[in-house]
């Protein structure tokens, strides 16, 4: 990738050390995604903390593990006294209907493309295709997807490769053909040169 673009061969070796890691099962992953979703980092922090606090006391055991079956034991009350919206409370308990029915094949996950199983999870209320392509990225380490929704990506190609003018989908995507098939890593550089700090999901 480096070999064929120029913003790229000096972007690597300034955060070469640094590296992508996931964290955690999907479940609990795309359920934070779900709390994080329009609040400061900070707030979606806190309200995390407080409905994982009022899933494990409603689960009556001493396990750390977000199961889906201990979110839907919960009623909207009590998601929404954890600081949660009605939203985002219908959200999680259908996120949590989902696989506990087994709708989504998370054992199947590694052999399924990547469209699949972006199909599976904007099936879920309140995943769309951003959350579904971070959830590829941070969570199954997909090399090769291309957020192309993602303003921080279009604002890292505008001030990367168009000294900073207004960039289509379809300049970016152009952009992003050179990075194939490793989508994912360049588009996480140009997040690192917007930021210095890592992306966490």
């Amino acid at each position: 990738m480096a070999k064929r673009d120029r913003v790229m061969k000096k972007l690597i070796p300034q955060f070469g050390e640094a590296r992508l890691q996931s964290r955690g099962d999907a479940f609990t992953t795309l359920a934070r995604s779900i709390v994080g979703q329009q609040i400061s980092v900070k707030a979606a922090q806190s309200v995390w903390d407080r409905f994982v606090a009022a899933v494990l006391a409603g689960s009556g055991g001493p396990s750390t593990h977000l199961a889906p079956t201990a979110v839907l034991a919960l009623d909207t009350p009590t998601l929404r006294g954890a600081g949660l919206s009605a939203r985002k409370a219908e959200y999680l308990t259908d996120l949590a209907r989902h696989f506990d029915a087994g709708q989504v094949h998370v054992a199947q996950w590694q052999e399924m493309d990547d469209e699949a199983i972006i199909e599976e999870l904007v099936d879920i209320r309140g995943i769309g295709r951003w959350t579904a392509e971070m959830f590829l990225i941070f969570h199954l380490m997909r090399p090769n997807v291309m957020p192309l929704d993602d303003v921080g990506l279009i604002k890292g190609i505008s001030l990367s490769y168009f000294s900073g003018e207004p960039v289509s989908r379809a300049e970016a995507r152009e952009v992003g053909e050179a990075w194939a098939p490793y989508r994912s890593v360049a588009t996480w550089y140009l997040w690192r040169s917007l930021d210095p700090l890592p992306v966490d999901y």
